[in-house]
């Protein structure tokens, strides 16, 4: 058994130790917000936090996560630069085919919860590992200034 703290619950699991995180987090806790995407932590679709810090899931083991705080899509609405974020990607209009977005929002909140004022850099340097197919891109960078207070759009 894995002892894990999910979204600030207490839960335990019984997998092998290098299990990925995301497979622990989709099949064993039916928890669907967080996406397989390319399984080489390379399009950011598996993106979760790790102690506040972005991860790829799908190459993180469980083991790695044990009696550490892990924070999914599914508690962004439960933190105040979580609701800033899906209302600003909202307002821009930012999801078309959404596969990408949970990923896309958990780089975008773990950016704003470290730097609260991030510049184009900060941005371009958080969201780089993240792939939207749709290109939506120049939204997202929007969405992101506007979440933080840096335009007022």
């Amino acid at each position: 058994m894995i002892a894990l703290n999910i979204n600030g619950k207490s839960m335990n699991v019984d997998v092998a130790d290098d299990t990925p995180l995301l497979w622990v987090l989709r099949d064993t806790l039916n928890m669907t917000g967080t996406k397989f995407g390319c399984g080489m932590a390379l399009c950011g679709a598996c993106t979760v936090h790790l102690n506040g810090t972005a991860i790829r899931s799908c190459l993180t083991p469980v083991s790695a996560a044990a009696g550490q705080k892990v924070t999914t899509i599914e508690e962004m609405s439960n933190t105040k630069v979580g609701r800033a974020i899906q209302a600003a990607w909202v307002k821009h209009d930012v999801p078309q085919c959404g596969y990408c977005q949970s990923g896309q929002i958990m780089s975008a909140s773990a950016l704003l919860a470290s730097k609260p004022k991030p510049t184009d850099a900060d941005i371009d340097a958080a969201m780089s590992g993240n792939i939207c197919r749709c290109g939506t891109y120049n939204q997202i960078k929007a969405a992101i200034k506007d979440a933080a207070g840096v335009t007022k759009a």
